[in-house]
């Protein structure tokens, strides 16, 4: 995918106005919206629909809403605003506060298109949120606690009651709607704001970050890259080459739950990882990054070039064989890469999680905010034990990070599991819409 190689007209020609924007969400707040706002000038942006009841049934149905790139990928938002939100109250949600969660989400879509230059979102609930009700989630639902999923990891298990995720490839976009959010603001893109969620939800903590060329290349003077090796302009993230190519994704169809009282909705994992790309840059061999993110094969036969754009919609990994030669590679090579033992956890030859991940700068080091999406949380948990590869070593233990994918490369610091409703059920849900009244 091109990871959002288009750029707004107004930030093409200006890398110092690109950091700045990034650099202008990961702090929020008014004033700093107003000078992001200044520096952008995304003038006559169209407003948004008249009647959201209009818009998709499925939240997480991004991608006709998107720009695709000369291959027919999808472009993603280039700006991601994570908010962690906490219900205040002790009780079970209110009638009237679901009356104001829901004009206040209803004011985003109408002030701005549901578009990459306008605003995409989404509304996720925890396991803790829906433990304050008498009744279950149906069996339809997969939504367990967080844990750690790997025996070399110990993250912290993030436990807000919901999170919003907004995007877009203004970065005065995603400030503004977070401020319209929470009462901050009188009037988005032109249209009065007449709720918040202020008095419903408390803001725990914000994430932030980026995707696309060139933003990597702006934002690297953090911890965890290094000093001597930029990062290349083209690259949209900062491991060097593009990831969401078409035919390496899952579509918004396999991620969708199909039945019960949530049909329509989709379950989401969000991963927080810190980088460590000193080595990646200035020891590794460039050969040896592309067996690394890809396959040996790969690397042997020089099938990616650059940051992988020659590959169109398909870096091909199951076509060439490398998941079937993993266990082989591990033991004759010693290496495997991380797009071939994460290819192991395929249904009918395509993935079963749909990837919308992003880098960060939050507390000035280098991450990525790792956002999935798929029909069951079992999902995405058989999708890292592959990339995890402790299967290798034919015990189930622990097997070496060195050389195995990019597993040495970065660190958990955080998991949390949500539950993405379908429209109907996105504010303040009951666990079970079917059986519960509503108060």
């Amino acid at each position: 995918m091109d990871d959002g190689s288009s750029q707004p007209p107004e930030c093409v020609d200006s890398i110092s106005r690109r950091s700045f924007v990034r650099s202008a969400v990961a702090v929020g707040g008014t004033a700093v919206f107003a000078a992001c706002l200044a520096r952008e000038r995304p003038q006559a942006l169209p407003q948004g629909v008249t009647d959201p009841s209009t818009l998709p049934e499925r939240q997480h149905a991004w991608n006709e809403a998107l720009s695709k790139d000369d291959h027919g990928n999808v472009v993603v938002p280039r700006h991601r605003l994570l908010l962690y939100l906490d219900y205040r109250s002790e009780g079970v949600p209110t009638t009237d506060e679901r009356s104001t969660v829901a004009t206040a989400l209803e004011t985003l879509e109408r002030a701005y298109p549901r578009s990459n230059e306008g605003l995409l979102f989404t509304v996720s609930y925890s396991p803790r949120y829906f433990e304050r009700f008498d009744v279950s989630l149906p069996s339809s639902v997969s939504l367990p606690p967080p844990e750690a999923l790997a025996p070399f990891e110990s993250p912290t298990l993030d436990t807000p009651d919901a999170v919003v995720h907004l995007a877009s490839d203004y970065g005065s976009v995603v400030l503004s709607a977070e401020q319209a959010l929470f009462g901050e603001l009188d009037a988005l893109n032109g249209r009065g704001v007449d709720a918040s969620i202020e008095g419903v939800f408390h803001r725990r903590e914000r994430r932030t970050g980026f995707i696309g060329a060139g933003l990597p290349a702006d934002n690297q003077s953090v911890a965890g890259l290094p000093a001597s090796e930029p990062v290349s302009e083209e690259t949209p993230l900062y491991m060097g080459f593009k990831s969401s190519f078409s035919k390496s994704q899952a579509s918004e169809d396999r991620v969708t739950i199909d039945d019960g009282p949530f049909a329509g909705g989709t379950t989401q994992h969000i991963s927080t990882l810190r980088l460590h790309l000193q080595q990646w840059y200035e020891q590794d061999s460039r050969r040896h990054r592309v067996a690394t993110m890809f396959c040996p094969a790969h690397a042997d036969e020089q099938r990616v070039e650059g940051v992988g754009e020659n590959l169109g919609t398909d870096p091909e990994i199951s076509a060439q064989g490398c998941p079937s030669n993993t266990q082989a590679d591990w033991t004759e090579r010693g290496r495997v890469g991380h797009a071939q033992k994460s290819a192991r956890a395929r249904r009918d030859d395509r993935p079963i999680i749909l990837r919308r991940d992003f880098n960060s700068t939050d507390d000035d080091t280098a991450g990525l905010h790792f956002v999935s999406l798929q029909a069951s949380i079992e999902d995405f948990v058989e999708t890292r034990t592959a990339m995890n590869g402790t299967d290798l070593d034919g015990d189930g233990g622990s097997v070496q990070r060195s050389n195995n994918g990019i597993l040495q490369y970065l660190t958990v610091r955080n998991r949390g599991n949500y539950l993405v409703p379908p429209r109907r059920h996105r504010v303040l849900p009951v666990p079970n819409p079917t059986h519960n009244a509503i108060e």
